[in-house]
C-alpha cells in the first residue's frame, strides 16, 4: 500500500503558495503523515546581487525577514492544528531551491507540495521558476499546485480545505507511468474520487490503423487497473490522437480535473528533455495541479 509519511510545503505567503499549502494539510490528513512548513530566505547578496551592502545592514535585514517569517508561519500552522495534523514549521536560509532540495533530503520527505505562479505571454515557456528547479531535481514527488479553473477549494464539515474528486492520469505504458498509477489510484481511494486513465497516440502514420491501434491502447489501459479498483474508486480509461500535453490540458479542461499525475522518467539530460516536452507545458499551459512523479 502507499505510504506518503512526511510532506514537505515550501511557501513564500503568496496566494499560489498559501493554495498548496491546503493541499499540503489535506494529504497530511488524509495519509496521517507529518507536515513541515518551510520560508526560505534567501540572502540579500543573492536577490539583489548588484548592491554591496554592509554586514551589520544586511544581518539586520536578514534577522527582521527571519523573525517575521517565523511569527507568519506559526500563526499558519496554528490555524489548521486540527483533526490531528500538526504541522511544524522552519525558516531556512539560501538560494531557495537548494534549501528546499536539503530540507526534502534532511527530512526524507516523501512529496514536496509546492505553488507555482505559472505564466502567461511570450514567456510563459520559459524555464527556472523555483517549483520547476526542484521538480527537476527532487528525489520524491513533487505536487504544482496553481489556480485552478474552477474553484474546488471549500472546507467541509470534516475541516478538509481540499475536495478531489476528479483525477487524471496520462499513461505511456512505461515503469514511470506504472508508478505514477500507484499514486492516481491511492488518491482515487483516499478522496473517494473519479479516476480517468489516458493515453495518448501520437505520430500516427497514415499506414497505421488507428482503429486497431485505439483498441490496442484501450485494452492495455484496462488491464493496468486492478480488479477490485471498482470497489474502492470510479475508474474509466480515454484513447486520444495528438500531441500528449495539449491532450491532457484539453481533457483536463473538458472534465475539470482536480488533479493531473504523471510520470517522469528521471533526471539525467535526456530526462530532462522530456520532461520539458510534457510535464512542463502541461504545468505552464494547463490550469489544473500536477504530481509529477518520479522513480
Amino acid at each position: 500500500m502507499l505510504k506518503i509519511e512526511r510532506i514537505l510545503c515550501p511557501v513564500d505567503f503568496s496566494e499560489y503558495s498559501i493554495r498548496a499549502y491546503d493541499y499540503a494539510y489535506s494529504l497530511a490528513k488524509h495519509y496521517g503523515a507529518k507536515l513541515v512548513i518551510e520560508h526560505v530566505v534567501q540572502p540579500i547578496t543573492v536577490t539583489y546581487p548588484y548592491y554591496g551592502f554592509p554586514d551589520v545592514t544586511a544581518y539586520d535585514v536578514y534577522w527582521n525577514i527571519s523573525s517575521d517569517a517565523e511569527k507568519r508561519l506559526r500563526d499558519l500552522a496554528r490555524s489548521h492544528a486540527v483533526n490531528g495534523v500538526r504541522p511544524e514549521w522552519v525558516v531556512d536560509k539560501g538560494v531557495a531551491p537548494d534549501a528546499i532540495l536539503s530540507a526534502a533530503e534532511e527530512r526524507d520527505a516523501s512529496l514536496i507540495v509546492m505553488g507555482t505562479h505559472g505564466r502567461r505571454g511570450l514567456d510563459r515557456l520559459a524555464v527556472g521558476s523555483v517549483t520547476e528547479r526542484v521538480m527537476r531535481r527532487a528525489r520524491c514527488p513533487v505536487l504544482a499546485v496553481r489556480k485552478p479553473a474552477h474553484d474546488f477549494i471549500s472546507p467541509d464539515a470534516s475541516g478538509d480545505p481540499v475536495r478531489l474528486q476528479k483525477i487524471l492520469l496520462c499513461t505511456d505504458f512505461s515503469a514511470h507511468s506504472e508508478r505514477a498509477l500507484d499514486y492516481a489510484l491511492s488518491l482515487a481511494q483516499e478522496y473517494n474520487a473519479e479516476l480517468t486513465l489516458l493515453h495518448v497516440l501520437e505520430d500516427m502514420s497514415p499506414a497505421k490503423n488507428l482503429l486497431a491501434a485505439t483498441s490496442e491502447a484501450m485494452r492495455a489501459l484496462e488491464e493496468a487497473v486492478p480488479r477490485d479498483a471498482g470497489n474502492w474508486c470510479r475508474v474509466k480509461c480515454l484513447v486520444r490522437m495528438g500531441k500528449p500535453y495539449q491532450e491532457i490540458i484539453q481533457l483536463a479542461q473538458e472534465e475539470q480535473s482536480d488533479l493531473v499525475v504523471l510520470g517522469v522518467r528521471g533526471r539525467n539530460a535526456l530526462d530532462l528533455a522530456l520532461f520539458g516536452s510534457t510535464t512542463h507545458r502541461v504545468i505552464q499551459l494547463g490550469s489544473s495541479p500536477v504530481l509529477a512523479i518520479h522513480i
